[in-house]
């Protein structure tokens, strides 16, 4: 089983959507996710796990090499709805991964502080399962 991918960049963040099982299997797509991430757009990566059925201890690793990655970059991570089935417990040398209840929650942290002019520009790009919209 693999997962699904959508990452939108937004004016001072992006938003990376995974769908299905972040297990064993799909780790490996998601750090290549994660490549496309890092080499698009600045700022903060809010990890929007809504439509995620769940992760294995490798997903959540996968998770937590991201953080690093991204931080080398000089961005943070962020976790959106994580699943129900366990939390993420980052060792002692991972950066900082704040975990928002929702979408919703962790785009309002973001967008409050930014100005009320909105250029309703926006670049997005997705694996070629992932559902139009």
């Amino acid at each position: 089983m693999t997962i699904e991918w959508h990452y939108a960049v937004e004016d001072t963040f992006g938003v990376l959507s995974v769908a299905g099982h972040l297990g064993p299997q799909a780790a490996r797509r998601f750090s290549g996710a994660v490549g496309w991430v890092v080499a698009r757009g600045t700022g903060p990566v809010i990890v929007d796990l809504t439509e995620l059925r769940g992760w294995s201890t490798e997903g959540q690793l996968a998770i937590i090499e991201a953080a690093r990655r991204l931080a080398d970059a000089g961005r943070g991570l962020e976790l959106a709805a994580i699943p129900a089935d366990g939390s993420l417990v980052p060792d002692g040398d991972c950066p900082d991964i704040p975990v928002h209840h929702d979408l919703a929650t962790a785009l309002a942290a973001h967008t409050r502080n930014r100005e009320a002019a909105d250029d309703g520009q926006q670049q997005a790009w997705r694996t070629d399962g992932w559902p139009a919209g």
